[in-house]
């Protein structure tokens, strides 16, 4: 079985919202699943895997570079971009848990629910 996480955080880099997809699935499937249901934020950092035009209209005002298989070369801004690290240490800290990090559960949904489990302690840690 392969999956894919998607995640939001908050600016303090705490986990906010979940969406697991299929390994093969694109990047995109899971930004769509997740920008839906967010209040509007005043910028949204993402990486090259999320570089679609209509991602950049929803409010991501050049907060990531492009792909390197894009056409026109993207501005973006670099500062806040270091900032994408929050989101990487999130992870990071979810792999803490050795129940996660080596997905013992086969099914997804029971991945799943150690993954809420664990982004609860994480969130208010």
């Amino acid at each position: 079985m392969n999956t894919k996480l998607h995640a939001v955080t908050d600016a303090r880099g705490r986990p906010i919202r979940f969406f697991m997809s299929a390994g093969q699935v694109s990047d995109y499937t899971g930004a769509a699943a997740l920008l839906g249901r967010l209040p509007k934020a005043d910028w949204l950092l993402a990486d090259r895997g999320h570089d679609a035009d209509w991602l950049r209209r929803q409010g991501d005002k050049g907060l990531h570079p492009g792909r390197p298989s894009r056409k026109k070369t993207v501005k973006y801004d670099k500062r806040r971009y270091k900032r994408r690290s929050r989101i990487e240490i999130m992870f990071g800290r979810l792999k803490d848990w050795r129940r996660v990090a080596t997905r013992y559960d086969r099914c997804p949904e029971t991945f799943f629910s150690a993954i809420a489990l664990a982004a609860t302690v994480l969130f208010w840690l």
